[in-house]
């Protein structure tokens, strides 16, 4: 079960953007001649369309159902006269004047976790007319949008090359790694000249790791198509990790800069001061980064409820 939610979560976006684009597509809208025989046919093109909908049916402006279910299962063909008023889809689809998408809840038919799609019909008046809804099992949504999405070769091209740049991109953090193993491993005292090698091995494993992370997120997101949904906070956790370890380097690499200009040539001591100047930069820019998505996220989880 949890994975299941989970899952939806995943996909509630480009789910509730293929079925609201369906109904959209098919069914009038904010017209003068909009019929409910209209509204049944265009209804019957959408679930002759996409198969895996289970069943579709209409309602009034005061949420009774005023036509039986259509559906491919002679089981399902029922509901006419039933009040829908209570349902959550009628309460979203009527205030929020949009397309909606529903939670998972159980089917009253069949038990099952099902959602619901319901799109408002206006007259060129803005008067209400239909709730169109369209419902189907968690597992025919998983099957109809992301069928819906492998349709293009496009995306499969895609997939294969950031499949290719996920893995040159690994073989790159290997070389680091190793690397960087081999530097910590040729070090026999944390004085002299070896301290620089403990410096140059610390780069070496921090750069590794924020390629590392970089690759999982590309494999994740763009080959196996998994998003970061869980929380507004999460989405970009991957870009501030890796931009924290490219500063993490680069102001070691500038204090390493600091102790030899020190030792060896302290009027070039300045050049170190630089690159410590550009790394407070990064530190400044990568704070207003994060702020700034912070507060985007937020808004747009508000803007979701």
């Amino acid at each position: 079960m949890l994975s299941i939610l989970t899952e939806f979560n995943q996909l509630r976006k480009p789910a509730r953007t293929y079925l609201c684009y369906l109904l959209t597509r098919h069914i009038p809208n904010r017209l003068s001649d909009i019929t409910l025989e209209v509204v049944r046919q265009n209804l019957e093109k959408v679930l002759r369309e996409v198969k895996e909908i289970d069943a579709g049916y209409i309602l009034d402006a005061q949420g009774n159902q005023i036509i039986d279910n259509i559906s491919k299962n002679r089981d399902f063909r029922v509901g006419k006269g039933a009040n829908r008023s209570d349902r959550g889809f009628f309460y979203r689809a009527v205030n929020e004047k949009k397309c909606i998408l529903t939670d998972p809840y159980p089917s009253a038919l069949t038990g099952e976790l099902v959602v619901s799609a319901a799109m408002p019909i206006y007259n060129d008046k803005g008067k209400l007319l239909f709730i169109v809804v369209i419902d189907l099992s968690i597992e025919h949504l998983f099957k109809a949008v992301k069928r819906a999405d492998g349709t293009s070769m496009f995306a499969t091209f895609s997939k294969v090359i950031y499949a290719s740049f996920a893995f040159t991109l690994f073989l790159v953090a290997l070389f680091l790694f190793f690397n960087g193993i081999a530097s910590f491993f040729h070090i026999e005292s944390l004085f002299g000249d070896n301290a620089k090698k403990m410096f140059h091995s610390t780069i070496l494993l921090t750069l590794s790791l924020a390629i590392f992370d970089l690759v999982k997120t590309i494999f994740e997101q763009e080959v196996l198509g998994r998003t970061e949904h869980e929380h507004p906070s999460q989405i970009h956790k991957t870009m501030v990790k890796f931009l924290g370890s490219i500063i993490i380097a680069l102001a070691i690499e500038s204090l390493m800069l600091v102790f030899k200009f020190a030792l060896s040539s302290p009027n070039q001591i300045i050049y170190a001061a630089y690159l410590i100047g550009a790394v407070t930069v990064l530190i400044l820019g990568l704070a207003y980064y994060i702020k700034s998505v912070s507060q985007a996220d937020i808004i747009e989880e508000k803007c979701e409820r």
